[in-house]
């Protein structure tokens, strides 16, 4: 009994080391907010950028990208969406359906922000340097 107590407590012990790994608190309180700095999106080969259109959402939400760099919209779901711009340079996809995609390359820096027009609250940010 007391050899099984001490395995169950090393791996209780491994467990709780496992967990505190990784763990990035930086005294933010772990809340992120919509003015926090975006982030480059996953890349796919040939440097385009990714956005994923999932759950009804962009993901990521905000994207900073380079003037010439290909930014790619991925379909994941199951419903159609598209891609407008509201703001900055001129973006408008077609609608497209579960695995479809568009592509736009930026020619300015900028900001731009863009929703996807059949779905209300669906919206991101590109963020052009």
């Amino acid at each position: 009994m007391t050899r099984l107590t001490s395995v169950l407590l090393a791996c209780a012990a491994l467990a709780l080391a496992a967990a505190g790994c990784g763990s990035s608190n930086n005294g933010s309180g772990g809340a992120s907010t919509s003015t926090a700095t975006s982030t480059p999106a996953p890349s796919s080969s040939g440097g385009a950028v990714v956005i994923k259109m999932q759950n009804i959402q962009f993901d990521p939400k905000a994207v900073t990208v380079k003037v010439g760099q290909k930014v790619k919209w991925v379909n994941e779901d199951t419903v159609a969406h598209d891609v407008a711009s509201q703001s900055g340079e001129q973006i408008k996809s077609p609608t497209f359906g579960h695995g479809g995609s568009f592509e736009f390359t930026p020619t300015k820096a900028g900001e731009i922000k863009y929703v996807c027009t059949l779905h209300p609250g669906m919206d991101g940010t590109l963020t052009v340097q």
